[in-house]
C-alpha cells in the first residue's frame, strides 16, 4: 500500500517531465523552421510583459507634467525625451503598450467567438440561413472599414470599450467566412456522417465534432487579428476617434504630439512610430508562421 501510494507522485512527475520535453521539442522545431515567426513571438511576448508590468517598468508617471522639462531631447534622465508638457515619452510608450494589449486581446475575443459560431452554423445548416448570412456579410464587407468604424464610434461614443466593440463587429464578419469554409471541409468527412447516423444532436455535432477540427484556423485568425486590431486602434486614435488624451496611446501620440512637433522634436514621432511598427510586424510574422505550421498543405509544401 505504501509503495503504491508513493508511486503516484512519481508518475505525476514523469507525466510533467514528458510534457515539458514534448513542449520543448515543439518549441525548438518552431524556432528552427520559422525563425522570423520566432522573432515575432519574442516581440509579442515583450509587448505582453511590458503591458502587464508597466507600473514597475515605467520610470515616471506617464501623466505627470513638468513644464520646465518640456521638449527635452533623449538623455540619460529621459531615454526617449519628453513631450510639450514635460511628460516622459518612454513612460508614455510603456503605458501605451497596455492600451494596445487591452484592445488587441479584447477585440480578438469578441470577434473570434461570434465569428466562429456564425461560421459553423452557416455551414452546418446551409440553405436559406446560409444564404441570408452570406448576403449580410457581403453588405457589411462592402463598406470601407475605416468609414464603418468612424460611423460606429460617432454613434456609440469614444470610449475604449466602444472601440473594442466596433473593431470586433467588423472583424467577426470576416472571421465567419473563414470558419464557414473550414466547417464545410470538415462536414464532408466520414466521421461527421457516422456521428449523424448514430443520432448525434446538432449541438453535439457542432461542439464535439466540428469545433475541435477547426482549431487551427481559429488560432491563426486570432494571431493575425491581434496585430490588425492594434493598428486599427492607432488609426482611430490618430483620427480622433480612439483613446482620448491625456491617456497614452501610440496612435494618439502620433496625432496630437508627433505630428505637431515633427521637426522641432522628432523624437516624439520616432517612439510611437517604431513601437507600433515593431508590434504589428511581430504579430503578423508570428501569425503567418503559425498558419504555415498548422496548415498541412503549407507544411507539406515547405
Amino acid at each position: 500500500m505504501a509503495a503504491a501510494t508513493a508511486a503516484r507522485p512519481l508518475g505525476a512527475g514523469s507525466d510533467a517531465t514528458n510534457f515539458g520535453k514534448r513542449a520543448s521539442r515543439i518549441l525548438r522545431r518552431f524556432v528552427r523552421r520559422q525563425p522570423i515567426g520566432s522573432v515575432g513571438a519574442v516581440i509579442v511576448t515583450i509587448l505582453v510583459f511590458t503591458a502587464v508590468f508597466a507600473n514597475f517598468i515605467a520610470p515616471y508617471d506617464p501623466l505627470a507634467q513638468a513644464q520646465k522639462q518640456a521638449l527635452l531631447a533623449p538623455s540619460a534622465a529621459h531615454l526617449a525625451g519628453t513631450d510639450q508638457f514635460g511628460r516622459d515619452m518612454l513612460s508614455r510608450l510603456i503605458y501605451g503598450a497596455r492600451v494596445s494589449l487591452y484592445v488587441g486581446v479584447g477585440a480578438v475575443i469578441m470577434s473570434v467567438i461570434p465569428g466562429t459560431i456564425l461560421g459553423i452554423m452557416s455551414a452546418y445548416f446551409g440553405g436559406l440561413f446560409d444564404y441570408l448570412v452570406g448576403r449580410v456579410v457581403d453588405a457589411i464587407q462592402a463598406i470601407p472599414p475605416v468609414i464603418l468604424l468612424i460611423v460606429m464610434m460617432s454613434v456609440l461614443g469614444v470610449t475604449i470599450l466602444n472601440m473594442i466593440f466596433a473593431l470586433s463587429i467588423r472583424a467577426a464578419i470576416g472571421d465567419s467566412r473563414v470558419m464557414r469554409a473550414s466547417t464545410v471541409s470538415v462536414t464532408a468527412q466520414e466521421f461527421v456522417f457516422a456521428a449523424r447516423s448514430l443520432g448525434a444532436t446538432n449541438f453535439r455535432m457542432m461542439y464535439n465534432h466540428i469545433l475541435p477540427n477547426i482549431t487551427s484556423p481559429i488560432i491563426v485568425v486570432s494571431s493575425l487579428g491581434f496585430g490588425r486590431f492594434i493598428l486599427s486602434e492607432s488609426t482611430l486614435s490618430f483620427l480622433g476617434y480612439g483613446i482620448l488624451p491625456p491617456a497614452p496611446s501610440w496612435g494618439g501620440m502620433l496625432a496630437a504630439e508627433g505630428r505637431a512637433y515633427m521637426f522641432a522634436a522628432p523624437w516624439m514621432l520616432w517612439g510611437p512610430a517604431i513601437a507600433l511598427s515593431l508590434v504589428v510586424f511581430g504579430a503578423n510574422m508570428f501569425g503567418d508562421s503559425l498558419r504555415d505550421e498548422l496548415d498541412p498543405r503549407l507544411r507539406s509544401a515547405s
